[in-house]
């Protein structure tokens, strides 16, 4: 599988009126959905995921299968107001890595949601869900501290990575940890329109290495993502040499 590494320069001023318009920005400030609605609204089927935004210095990143020249003509048919709000005249890309090596040790950034389904199907923060059952012997403190958390957490980003076998964490560190509340869209309305909910969980960003351990897994699971809400912001996995600042 070929994968693009490509890059966006979303306006910050054009983005927020377009997504506060749209009633598509988060109580939290979370341009995940609007992003998701811009990308599918300047690419249709081929919009890029996962993607990555910054801020408005660094600006939006994502890996795609699609050509690049089919991208640029599904952006060139975009409104004037997605085209600026993404900055889709300064479009850009280049082919990714694909020929990695087992054992191959590369430093890593990933924004992740770590959430998983409970027994009634809601998704639940991966930290509440592993001390259901541990609170009363005290395994676990109800609290949470920050310490506890990075311990699920990384236990869960670990098991991320090992699904097919792709790659192993060497060392990892929580980098950023938030509670934050996103936007999503579900079912329908009485007027037929999905109705919106905010939707509130851990929003955490890992920094660290990890060794390649199957290539073509490993090449899976750049183009897939990590976890969930992979097309809203989430699971994108940043790569860098090792020892790289």
């Amino acid at each position: 599988m070929s994968l693009q590494l490509l890059r966006l320069q979303p306006a910050p001023t054009a983005l927020a009126l377009w997504a506060t318009r749209c009633r598509l920005l988060s109580p939290d400030g979370d341009f995940g959905y609007a992003l998701h609605a811009l990308l599918s609204e300047a690419f249709g089927d081929l919009a890029p995921k996962p993607f990555h935004y910054l801020g408005g210095r660094q600006g939006l990143l994502a890996y795609t299968a699609a050509d690049l020249e089919m991208l640029r003509l599904n952006a060139s048919l975009a409104p004037p107001d997605v085209a600026r709000a993404l900055g889709l005249d300064h479009l850009d890309a280049r082919p990714f890595p694909t020929a990695w090596r087992t054992g191959q040790r590369l430093g890593f950034e990933a924004r992740v949601r770590p959430v998983v389904r409970g027994k009634d199907g809601r998704e639940r923060d991966a930290y509440l869900h592993a001390v259901e059952g541990t609170v009363d012997t005290g395994q676990v403190g109800v609290d949470g501290s920050i310490a506890e958390r990075t311990a699920i957490y990384s236990d869960w980003l670990a098991a991320q990575f090992a699904f097919d076998g792709a790659a192993q964490i060497a060392e990892a560190h929580l980098d950023s940890f938030r509670l934050t509340r996103v936007l999503r869209k579900a079912g329908s309305g009485e007027n037929g329109k999905r109705k919106t909910t905010n939707n509130a969980g851990p929003d955490v960003v890992f920094k660290g290495h990890l060794q390649v351990r199957d290539p073509p897994a490993f090449n899976r699971l750049l183009g897939r993502g990590i976890g969930r809400h992979r097309a809203f912001g989430f699971g994108m996995l940043l790569l860098r040499p090792a020892g790289s600042c």
